[in-house]
Protein backbone atom coordinates (compact mmCIF):
# COMPACT_ATOMS: atom_id res chain seq x y z
CA UNK A 1 0.00 0.00 0.00
CA UNK A 2 1.28 3.89 -0.71
CA UNK A 3 0.31 6.82 -0.18
CA UNK A 4 -0.58 9.21 -2.61
CA UNK A 5 1.54 12.93 -2.88
CA UNK A 6 -1.81 14.90 -1.37
CA UNK A 7 -1.26 12.35 1.18
CA UNK A 8 2.14 12.38 2.00
CA UNK A 9 1.81 16.28 1.87
CA UNK A 10 -1.12 16.29 4.28
CA UNK A 11 0.70 14.26 6.58
CA UNK A 12 3.59 16.34 6.80
CA UNK A 13 1.80 19.74 7.42
CA UNK A 14 -0.80 18.09 10.01
CA UNK A 15 1.09 15.42 11.44
CA UNK A 16 -1.62 12.82 10.73
CA UNK A 17 -3.04 10.64 8.47
CA UNK A 18 -6.94 9.22 8.53
CA UNK A 19 -7.96 6.31 6.33
CA UNK A 20 -11.37 4.99 6.69
CA UNK A 21 -12.46 1.31 6.13
CA UNK A 22 -8.65 -0.14 5.46
CA UNK A 23 -9.61 -3.32 6.93
CA UNK A 24 -12.78 -5.52 6.33
CA UNK A 25 -15.28 -7.13 8.38
CA UNK A 26 -13.58 -10.11 8.37
CA UNK A 27 -10.13 -9.40 8.85
CA UNK A 28 -11.28 -6.60 12.27
CA UNK A 29 -13.31 -10.09 12.98
CA UNK A 30 -9.67 -12.04 13.49
CA UNK A 31 -8.50 -8.71 15.48
CA UNK A 32 -11.63 -8.82 17.66
CA UNK A 33 -11.16 -12.19 18.63
CA UNK A 34 -6.98 -12.09 19.40
CA UNK A 35 -7.67 -8.55 21.61
CA UNK A 36 -10.54 -10.93 23.45
CA UNK A 37 -8.04 -13.93 23.86
CA UNK A 38 -5.36 -11.53 25.33
CA UNK A 39 -7.58 -9.53 27.31
CA UNK A 40 -8.36 -12.78 29.23
CA UNK A 41 -4.61 -13.78 29.99
CA UNK A 42 -3.15 -12.61 33.30
CA UNK A 43 0.64 -11.91 32.45
CA UNK A 44 3.13 -8.82 33.09
CA UNK A 45 2.43 -7.25 29.02
CA UNK A 46 -1.82 -6.80 30.19
CA UNK A 47 -2.46 -3.92 32.27
CA UNK A 48 -5.93 -3.32 33.62
CA UNK A 49 -7.32 -0.22 35.25
CA UNK A 50 -8.24 0.40 38.98
CA UNK A 51 -11.87 -1.17 37.92
CA UNK A 52 -9.82 -4.42 36.59
CA UNK A 53 -10.69 -3.69 32.90
CA UNK A 54 -8.34 -3.79 30.78
CA UNK A 55 -6.18 -1.19 29.68
CA UNK A 56 -3.59 -2.21 26.98
CA UNK A 57 -1.95 -5.35 26.48
CA UNK A 58 2.03 -4.81 25.50
CA UNK A 59 3.61 -6.98 22.61
CA UNK A 60 0.98 -8.99 21.84
CA UNK A 61 2.47 -9.37 18.80
CA UNK A 62 4.93 -11.78 20.33
CA UNK A 63 2.19 -14.20 21.89
CA UNK A 64 -0.82 -13.83 19.28
CA UNK A 65 -0.66 -15.22 15.93
CA UNK A 66 -3.20 -12.73 14.88
CA UNK A 67 -1.29 -9.42 16.35
CA UNK A 68 2.09 -11.24 15.14
CA UNK A 69 0.44 -10.97 11.36
CA UNK A 70 -0.41 -7.51 11.90
CA UNK A 71 2.81 -6.57 13.00
CA UNK A 72 3.68 -7.25 9.44
CA UNK A 73 0.67 -6.07 7.26
CA UNK A 74 2.00 -4.22 4.65
CA UNK A 75 -1.54 -1.63 5.04
CA UNK A 76 1.14 -1.17 7.59
CA UNK A 77 4.55 -0.91 7.33
CA UNK A 78 4.80 -0.07 3.74
CA UNK A 79 3.19 3.44 4.25
CA UNK A 80 5.53 4.22 7.11
CA UNK A 81 8.44 2.76 5.70
CA UNK A 82 7.54 5.42 3.03
CA UNK A 83 7.49 8.58 5.24
CA UNK A 84 10.58 7.30 7.40
CA UNK A 85 12.38 6.68 4.39
CA UNK A 86 13.86 3.28 4.48
CA UNK A 87 13.03 -0.27 6.75
CA UNK A 88 11.37 0.05 10.19
CA UNK A 89 11.55 -1.61 13.13
CA UNK A 90 8.67 -2.50 15.80
CA UNK A 91 9.70 -0.28 19.13
CA UNK A 92 6.37 -0.60 20.36
CA UNK A 93 3.25 -2.40 20.15
CA UNK A 94 0.17 -2.02 22.08
CA UNK A 95 -3.68 -3.27 22.15
CA UNK A 96 -5.48 0.01 23.79
CA UNK A 97 -9.22 -0.69 25.60
CA UNK A 98 -11.39 1.66 26.24
CA UNK A 99 -14.32 -0.07 28.30
CA UNK A 100 -17.34 0.48 28.77
CA UNK A 101 -17.87 2.84 31.45
CA UNK A 102 -14.53 2.11 32.89
CA UNK A 103 -12.07 3.21 30.15
CA UNK A 104 -10.06 5.63 31.78
CA UNK A 105 -8.00 8.80 30.49
CA UNK A 106 -5.02 8.58 28.53
CA UNK A 107 -2.83 12.55 29.66
CA UNK A 108 -1.97 14.90 27.07
CA UNK A 109 1.50 13.97 25.90
CA UNK A 110 3.54 13.21 23.39
CA UNK A 111 5.34 9.83 22.21
CA UNK A 112 8.51 10.37 20.72
CA UNK A 113 8.72 12.62 23.89
CA UNK A 114 8.59 9.18 26.07
CA UNK A 115 11.18 7.20 23.67
CA UNK A 116 14.12 9.93 23.54
CA UNK A 117 13.66 10.42 27.49
CA UNK A 118 13.49 6.83 28.52
CA UNK A 119 14.54 4.67 25.70
CA UNK A 120 17.24 7.50 24.13
CA UNK A 121 15.88 7.07 20.70
CA UNK A 122 18.09 9.83 18.81
CA UNK A 123 15.59 11.29 16.43
CA UNK A 124 11.34 11.24 15.92
CA UNK A 125 12.18 9.40 12.82
CA UNK A 126 9.22 6.85 14.45
CA UNK A 127 5.62 7.19 14.32
CA UNK A 128 2.26 5.44 14.98
CA UNK A 129 -0.27 3.40 12.76
CA UNK A 130 -3.50 2.38 14.37
CA UNK A 131 -6.12 -0.14 13.71
CA UNK A 132 -9.97 0.49 14.74
CA UNK A 133 -10.78 -3.05 16.15
CA UNK A 134 -14.50 -1.28 17.15
CA UNK A 135 -16.33 1.79 15.89
CA UNK A 136 -14.75 4.82 17.36
CA UNK A 137 -17.48 7.42 18.23
CA UNK A 138 -17.36 10.82 19.90
CA UNK A 139 -19.15 9.04 22.75
CA UNK A 140 -16.64 6.32 23.44
CA UNK A 141 -12.87 7.55 24.33
CA UNK A 142 -11.62 8.94 20.84
CA UNK A 143 -8.22 9.84 20.70
CA UNK A 144 -8.00 13.73 20.22
CA UNK A 145 -4.59 15.45 18.36
CA UNK A 146 -3.17 18.41 17.94
CA UNK A 147 -2.58 18.81 14.42
CA UNK A 148 0.84 20.42 13.30
CA UNK A 149 1.81 20.44 16.95
CA UNK A 150 4.31 17.82 15.79
CA UNK A 151 6.21 20.79 13.88
CA UNK A 152 7.25 22.22 17.06
CA UNK A 153 9.21 19.56 18.53
CA UNK A 154 9.83 17.96 22.01
CA UNK A 155 7.51 19.89 24.45
CA UNK A 156 8.90 20.45 28.36
CA UNK A 157 6.84 17.17 30.38
CA UNK A 158 6.76 15.63 33.92
CA UNK A 159 6.66 12.29 34.93
CA UNK A 160 2.99 11.52 36.06
CA UNK A 161 3.00 8.03 38.24
CA UNK A 162 -0.17 8.57 40.18
CA UNK A 163 -3.04 9.44 37.69
CA UNK A 164 -3.55 5.81 35.80
CA UNK A 165 -1.89 2.49 36.26
CA UNK A 166 0.34 3.05 33.61
CA UNK A 167 3.36 6.18 34.09
CA UNK A 168 3.46 8.78 31.27
CA UNK A 169 5.39 11.83 30.41
CA UNK A 170 2.62 14.11 30.62
CA UNK A 171 2.29 18.09 29.32
CA UNK A 172 1.00 20.82 31.05
CA UNK A 173 -2.48 22.92 30.60
CA UNK A 174 -0.66 25.83 29.63
CA UNK A 175 1.40 24.23 26.89
CA UNK A 176 -1.74 22.03 25.52
CA UNK A 177 -3.77 25.22 25.52
CA UNK A 178 -1.32 26.87 23.47
CA UNK A 179 -0.88 24.45 21.27
CA UNK A 180 -4.83 24.04 20.65
CA UNK A 181 -5.14 27.59 20.38
CA UNK A 182 -2.83 27.16 17.22
CA UNK A 183 -3.69 24.05 15.67
CA UNK A 184 -7.23 23.08 16.99
CA UNK A 185 -8.60 19.70 18.19
CA UNK A 186 -9.75 16.97 16.15
CA UNK A 187 -11.11 13.33 17.37
CA UNK A 188 -10.69 11.04 14.17
CA UNK A 189 -13.68 8.72 14.18
CA UNK A 190 -15.16 6.21 12.04
CA UNK A 191 -16.26 2.31 11.58
CA UNK A 192 -13.41 -0.94 12.55
CA UNK A 193 -10.91 -1.24 10.25
CA UNK A 194 -10.15 2.48 9.68
CA UNK A 195 -6.67 3.66 10.20
CA UNK A 196 -4.81 6.64 11.45
CA UNK A 197 -1.37 7.57 11.17
CA UNK A 198 0.03 10.27 13.43
CA UNK A 199 3.85 11.44 14.01
CA UNK A 200 5.69 10.80 17.00
CA UNK A 201 5.85 14.34 18.27
CA UNK A 202 2.01 14.78 17.69
CA UNK A 203 0.28 15.83 20.72
CA UNK A 204 -1.69 13.90 21.64
CA UNK A 205 -4.65 12.41 24.19
CA UNK A 206 -7.94 10.48 25.12
CA UNK A 207 -10.64 10.76 27.72
CA UNK A 208 -12.90 8.80 29.49
CA UNK A 209 -15.19 6.09 28.08
CA UNK A 210 -18.56 6.61 30.37
CA UNK A 211 -20.14 4.86 27.32
CA UNK A 212 -21.90 1.68 27.31
CA UNK A 213 -19.71 0.98 24.43
CA UNK A 214 -16.29 -0.32 24.57
CA UNK A 215 -13.63 -0.11 21.53
CA UNK A 216 -10.27 -1.18 20.94
CA UNK A 217 -7.10 0.41 18.81
CA UNK A 218 -4.27 -1.90 18.38
CA UNK A 219 -1.38 0.31 17.61
CA UNK A 220 2.00 -0.20 16.36
CA UNK A 221 5.07 2.31 17.05
CA UNK A 222 7.71 1.72 14.21
CA UNK A 223 10.64 3.01 14.11
CA UNK A 224 13.37 3.61 11.19
CA UNK A 225 16.19 0.66 11.65
CA UNK A 226 19.11 3.07 12.03
CA UNK A 227 17.24 5.37 14.82
CA UNK A 228 17.07 2.29 17.14
CA UNK A 229 16.93 2.86 20.92
CA UNK A 230 20.36 3.48 22.59
CA UNK A 231 18.86 2.36 26.84
CA UNK A 232 17.15 -0.46 27.71
CA UNK A 233 16.09 0.59 31.32
CA UNK A 234 12.22 -0.68 30.16
CA UNK A 235 10.76 -4.32 30.18
CA UNK A 236 11.73 -5.31 26.83
CA UNK A 237 8.32 -6.01 26.03
CA UNK A 238 7.38 -2.18 26.46
CA UNK A 239 10.64 -1.10 24.47
CA UNK A 240 11.62 -3.74 21.85
CA UNK A 241 14.98 -4.78 21.22
CA UNK A 242 14.91 -6.81 18.22
CA UNK A 243 15.84 -4.08 15.27
CA UNK A 244 15.57 -6.51 12.36
CA UNK A 245 13.90 -4.95 9.92
CA UNK A 246 9.82 -5.85 9.17
CA UNK A 247 9.48 -7.94 6.03
CA UNK A 248 5.77 -6.92 4.91
CA UNK A 249 3.77 -10.26 4.74
CA UNK A 250 0.94 -10.93 2.37
CA UNK A 251 -1.78 -8.73 1.60
CA UNK A 252 -4.48 -11.54 3.06
CA UNK A 253 -2.30 -12.59 6.10
CA UNK A 254 -5.26 -11.56 8.43
CA UNK A 255 -7.13 -14.01 6.96
CA UNK A 256 -5.14 -16.24 5.26
CA UNK A 257 -2.50 -16.93 7.73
Amino acid sequence: MKLSGSQLREFEEQGLLFLGDCFSPAEVAVLRRAADEVYAQDRPEVWRESSGAPRTAFAAHTYNDAFRRLGAHPRLIEPVMQILGGPVYMHQYKVNAKAAFDGEVWQWHQDYGTWRRDDDMPEPRAMNIAVFVDEVTAANGPLLLIPGSHRQGVQEAGHDLETTSYPLWTLDRATVTRLADEGGLVAPTGPAGSMLMFHGNLVHASPPNISPWARTIVYLSLCHVDNHIRRFKRPEWIAHRDFTPIKPLADDCLIQP
